[in-house]
Parts: C-alpha cells; sequence; structure tokens
C-alpha cells in the first residue's frame, strides 16, 4: 500500500507562512493498491488530490469518517465528481434518523454550495457505513463508530499484512472510564490494535484538554497511551489546531515525550507525507 497525506489540519484550514511544514489542509488521505484508489474524508486537501490525481484512475472510493465541515467541506471541489469517465463511491456513518443521502445532499445545496448532488455529471454512489466489514479491491475494510460528536467512523485498512488505521476525530478519555487499562473497553482499540501506522486525534497537550473534555478531541498524551496500547508500529499525530504553527507543534510535541521510553515511532502528520508498505 502507499499513503499520501494531502492534509492532516484540524477544524478549519489554516494557510500561512507559519505552517508550511506540517500544512494548513484539513483531512484527507489517499491510500492506494495496485488499481484500488481509497480516499479517507473530504476535507479541503481533496482539492489538491483531485488536481494531481492520475489520469488512469477510473474508480475512487471516497471514506467519509463523519460530517463535520472540516472533513467535507473539499467535496464541491474534486474534480472527479465532474468526470462522467470516472466512478465514485461515497461511504459514511449510518443513523437510525436520516440516510446519509440526505445529509450529503444538505451540503450539496444552496447556500452551502451551488451545484446540487443530483447534477453532478458523475453522480457518487452512496453507501452506509456502521460496524461493517468489506473489501475495495484486495484491500479489506473494517469500520467501527468511535468517540467523537455526531456519528463518527474509524477505520481500519489492510492489505499484504499491512495495516493502516485511521482515528483522525477520537476523544479517548470519553471511550472508556480505565483508559489507558482497559483495551477490551476502549473505543477505536478494534480498529487501531496491532497497526503498522496510526493516524490518529492529537489536538491537545495534556493542559489544554482539561477544559475542552466532551469537545471530542485527544491529547498529545492520550493519543500516545493508546498507540502504545495498541502495539502499533508507528504513530502519526494528526488534527493539528488551526492555531497552531509548525513551531508549536513541534514544541508540543517535545514537552509532551518528555521522560516517555517508546517502543514505537511518534510523528507529526505533515501534509505531503507518503509511506510506503
Amino acid at each position: 500500500m502507499k499513503v499520501k497525506v494531502w492534509g492532516c489540519r484540524g477544524s478549519l484550514p489554516a494557510p500561512g507562512p507559519e505552517n508550511t511544514i506540517y500544512g494548513g489542509n484539513t483531512s484527507c488521505i489517499q491510500v492506494t493498491h495496485g488499481d484500488t484508489c481509497i480516499v479517507l474524508d473530504g476535507g479541503s486537501g481533496i482539492l489538491r488530490l483531485g488536481k494531481y490525481l492520475s489520469p488512469d484512475i477510473r474508480e475512487i472510493h471516497l471514506l467519509l469518517s463523519h460530517l463535520h465541515m472540516d472533513h467535507t467541506m473539499g467535496l464541491g471541489f474534486f474534480t472527479p465528481l465532474y468526470n462522467p469517465g470516472i466512478k465514485v463511491h461515497i461511504y459514511g456513518p449510518s443513523t437510525s434518523n436520516e440516510p446519509l443521502v440526505n445529509r450529503l445532499r444538505r451540503y450539496f445545496s444552496p447556500p452551502l454550495f451551488p451545484v446540487r448532488l443530483s447534477e453532478l455529471p458523475s453522480h457518487p454512489i452512496i453507501h452506509e457505513l456502521n460496524n461493517s466489514q468489506f473489501s475495495i479491491g484486495q484491500v479489506e475494510i473494517k469500520s467501527d463508530y468511535i468517540c467523537h460528536p455526531g456519528p463518527t467512523l474509524g477505520f481500519r485498512l489492510k492489505a499484504d499484512n499491512t495495516v493502516i488505521a485511521y482515528l483522525p476525530d477520537h476523544e479517548l478519555q470519553m471511550g472508556s472510564a480505565n483508559f489507558p487499562s482497559d483495551p477490551e473497553w476502549t473505543s477505536g482499540f478494534e480498529i487501531a490494535n496491532g497497526a503498522d501506522l496510526l493516524f490518529h486525534d492529537a489536538a491537545y497537550t495534556a493542559k489544554e484538554y482539561v477544559s475542552k473534555i466532551g469537545w471530542g478531541h485527544s491529547s498529545v498524551r492520550d493519543a500516545i497511551a493508546f498507540g502504545k496500547m495498541c502495539r502499533v508500529k508507528k504513530l502519526a499525530l494528526f488534527h493539528h489546531e488551526p492555531v497552531r504553527s509548525d513551531e508549536q507543534l513541534v514544541q508540543m510535541l517535545k514537552e509532551s515525550t518528555q521522560n516517555l521510553k517508546l517502543n514505537f515511532e511518534v510523528e507529526l502528520c505533515a501534509e505531503g507525507n507518503v509511506y510506503e508498505f
């Protein structure tokens, strides 16, 4: 599998000279395996993905973790949706009260967006997910609901004995009363367990998190504790706060990892990063 990061910022795009290393675009990751193209989330980073997409790709599978604006704001600017020669599938979390297609129509309608879903030249095929297991090409995918306001999924992708886990918005402390002591009852554990690469929410310092409990995000320390619990090989810290500069992100990671002895890699996710397995 080849994994490319097109956006890892949280909540709001944050372009600017102070954010050139880790990037300013919101959540979007591309996973390719042979002829299979999978996109995780449709944040502002999906615009550049569409611009540089290989002309050989004729089918795209877009998996939305949830429908908060920072994960969907780029959908209307994703060029394959305007190319009848490309088949686009959109997957997202199921709810008990409203079909996914109706929730997507809300975005694709004035005043939020001028083009309606029904007017797209390449009308996407909509798939609803819950705690699901399915395959796209040779990639086995597992989705589970995780702790974040509104219906939210984490994704586990496996191919050729390599596992990629994606939990971009996830509040670990709300997922278990005994975190990090009880893996079985921790939200997202089955998604991330044994992953070769885990993308995980690390929006806050431990001090900041105290005043933001219930907002749906985790501290760097909690993300690292989760990575240790899940025995991951590499943890890419995700959902950088829009007000945080490159310099501040580096300092936050430095302070959060002081005196920690880790047996796995921890890094700040950066827009443009490529991981190959």
